[in-house]
């Protein structure tokens, strides 16, 4: 047997708030998509979505808000700067930043910001 993961997922709950984010951190999402209650981006075979909370709780029964932070959500940049510049943009639009731009002992520049729903993600370069 063989798996191949197929997508990763993130549940929100405003999609428009949501998908304005990630078109500032330079993902590619479909013109229309605002409106939707599921949207598909691929990028390099990998598909990452976007799932509506209230479409979610309609399939999952018993659904819990989740608590904590439990993954890891990184995008990784080409430049120290491009991520610097990025993170600028996002906290300058009022996003949370949750660790600044910094170098790490294991050769990275790294930093996370809150995405809308509050989601860690982790900036590299």
């Amino acid at each position: 047997m063989t798996v191949k993961l197929k997508r990763v997922a993130i549940y929100v709950e405003e999609m428009k708030r949501a998908l304005d984010f990630y078109r500032v951190l330079g993902l590619a999402i479909p013109d229309g998509a605002d409106e939707a209650h599921h949207v598909d981006v691929e990028q390099e075979g990998i598909v990452f979505a976007f799932d509506m909370v209230e479409s979610v709780k309609n399939v999952f029964e018993g659904w819990e808000d989740p608590v904590g932070y439990r993954t890891e959500l990184a995008f990784q940049f080409s430049s120290n700067e491009a991520l610097d510049d990025v993170y600028r943009q996002l906290t300058t639009l009022g996003y949370d930043g949750f660790l600044e731009p910094r170098d790490t002992p294991w050769g990275e520049r790294y930093a996370i910001i809150k995405d809308p729903d509050n989601n860690l993600i982790s900036l590299v370069a």
